[in-house]
């Protein structure tokens, strides 16, 4: 593993428990539970203890429970905790004034409570120390990770540094008292952030808007956004100039992009069928998945632990390049010796639905250990059509880190390594007319030898229903860890794609080639941010009739007008303040 490091300009604190009041708690529960506790080797690391009717209370610890007494837990245990805390509310969750601590009840069928969980909160120090450049970029943040990773430790720091270190107006909208704590005096992990209770879960999207309308804060901290209604109310927040630091169900990005209800957070996700000539040019099937608007969120951090966090710094163009078939790399941060930040070249780092993360420069494999297999305009796993690209060489650190938004190839359709010019491939074609593919293979220049056998080639082509029946000699193939390619039909055009993927350039270019609508959603993208911020038209380059109408709905989903003007090929959009023009035209 390779790491850069950076100095911070200052010496950087370690982080530190502040408090964890563990002893209000502990006198929160009954003598014959709490008293094992109470010994100082047992307090440390306690997240929560569990009491359900009828069973042996637990004591849970990372990676480890321990039982605090033989006696099992009584109807009168439970309404002893419960006689000392504050009131359940209607998420079933409750505290103790002035405190971190959150105990959750479960109910039975009549509502009546039958089982406890009691969680120690902490306040730390210095959890955000990996993050707080981003935190204080004035970019809206996601906070992602999995149950007990600490997003809501590290929001609470988050809001304690903007209002105390920044100096800014920080309101936090606490649906269940867990950023702040129970009772009307918040907690001082807080700093000088200001606290909004939510009276029921169901109306968090209300106080949210609620809080920018009414108490002119300049960042809103929000616990878990969960139900569309607080996405929607979060994209409005973020439209009105307000930073957004929040956090969500979901550990990656990934799996952000697979929710329903939240994928607006990251722009959203809408199938697009396109025109013939249109998805010749991008070498694409018709149907396609395309962002559907401006991420809510700048950034999104996926949290490992306080220490360790890896960083997507443009949502927008990691959406875009995950769909269009590329691997988008985030940046990995670890917190070093002596309060370090280091960049961490995470070349194993394992992908999700979308097939991100191989290990740079290993060679590609399928599941099971079998080559893998490269189908012509298909992706294996679902989704966007691949592409077809030159791989780039293997990059040093330092390229990564000078230019993240560059992507690589989606490694779920892989080509291989590119050969050198002068070298010929032998290619063994099964189930393909020789004669045509010796004339794709002129047409596009590609130097290869077709063989008569599997054993003396270097890769193998063939048709997808051949591929599907595994006669012997593709099994023959597999088993030699030859790559193969399957190709839809036997068309001079499928041919000359599947030559130009195996020699490692597609129409002449070096290097890989950004997609086209990347461009043109950033460029979109900027000019109505001019238009909304300056008050006057801007007019965006000539561009097809496709791409119009995705600048069109862009503009409309900021409540923009827009129109198209001149003739073919020269007819472009240009986008109105709102109120100044006719509604568009394409």
């Amino acid at each position: 593993m390779s790491t850069v490091s950076h100095s911070p300009s200052s010496p950087l604190p370690s982080e530190h428990i502040v408090t964890d009041d563990l002893d209000l708690l502990l006198d929160a529960l009954p003598p014959h539970i709490s008293g094992p506790l109470r010994e100082e080797t047992r307090r440390a690391d306690l997240l929560e203890v569990v009491m359900d009717l009828g069973r042996l209370p637990e004591a849970r610890y990372p990676g480890r429970e321990i039982v605090l007494s033989h006696e099992e837990v009584t109807e009168a245990d439970l309404q002893w905790v419960i006689a000392r805390i504050g009131d359940f509310g209607d998420d079933n969750r409750a505290g103790i004034e002035r405190t971190l601590h959150r105990i959750s009840c479960i109910r039975n069928r009549r509502g009546k409570v039958i089982g406890l969980t009691c969680r120690v909160g902490r306040a730390v120090y210095g959890t955000i120390r990996v993050i707080e450049d981003l935190v204080l970029s004035g970019k809206n943040i996601l906070l992602l990770g999995r149950p007990g990773v600490g997003k809501t430790t590290m929001l609470r720091e988050v809001a304690r540094v903007l209002a105390d270190d920044a100096n800014k107006r920080v309101i936090i909208v606490d649906t269940s008292n867990e950023i702040g704590g129970d009772g009307d005096v918040p907690h001082p992990a807080i700093g000088g952030s200001r606290r909004m209770q939510v009276a029921t879960p169901s109306a968090q999207h209300a106080v949210m808007i609620e809080a920018v309308e009414n108490h002119m804060p300049e960042v809103i901290v929000i616990d878990e956004i969960g139900t569309e209604l607080e996405a929607q109310a979060a994209r409005t927040i973020a439209e009105r100039g307000v930073q957004l630091v929040g956090t969500a169900h979901g550990t990656s990005l990934e799996n952000l992009m697979l929710n329903p209800t939240l994928a607006d957070l990251i722009g959203g996700i809408q199938s697009v069928t396109l025109g013939d000539e249109e998805a010749r040019r991008r070498g694409t099937q018709k149907s396609i998945l395309e962002r559907k608007a401006p991420p809510t969120f700048d950034i999104v951090v996926e949290i490992e632990s306080w220490r360790r966090v890896s960083v997507h710094k443009n949502v927008a163009e990691t959406v875009d390049a995950i769909l269009r078939g590329y691997r988008a790399k985030p940046e990995t941060r670890q917190l070093g010796p002596g309060g370090r930040i280091e960049i961490v070249d995470d070349a194993e780092r394992e992908g999700g639905e979308f097939g991100m993360g191989v290990a740079a420069g290993s060679p590609p494999t399928s599941r099971g250990g079998r080559p893998p297999t490269w189908e012509i305009g298909r992706r294996r796993n679902g989704g966007h059509v691949q592409e077809f690209r030159e791989l780039r060489e293997p990059r040093s650190l330092e390229s990564d880190l000078a230019d993240p938004s560059d992507f690589e190839e989606e490694p779920s359709a892989f080509a291989p390594a590119p050969r050198a010019a002068s070298r010929i491939t032998r290619l063994f074609p099964f189930g393909i007319p020789r004669a045509r593919l010796e004339q794709a293979a002129r047409s596009v220049g590609a130097m290869v030898e077709l063989v008569e056998d599997p054993a003396d080639a270097d890769a193998v082509i063939t048709l997808r229903n051949y591929y599907r029946n595994k006669p012997p000699a593709l099994r023959e193939a597999e088993d030699r860890n030859l790559p193969l390619y399957v190709v839809k039909s036997s068309g001079l055009y499928q041919l000359e794609q599947a030559l130009l993927q195996l020699r490692g350039d597609r129409a002449n270019s070096r290097g890989p080639k950004r997609d086209a609508m990347v461009d043109v959603f950033r460029e979109t993208e900027e000019a109505i941010a001019k238009v909304l911020e300056e008050g006057r038209p801007v007019e965006l380059p000539p561009a097809n009739s496709y791409i119009r109408r995705v600048q069109h709905q862009l503009a409309t989903r900021y409540n923009l007008e827009s129109r198209s003007s001149g003739k073919e090929p020269m007819r472009r959009v240009k986008i109105l303040p709102l109120g100044s023009g006719t509604p568009f035209e394409r």
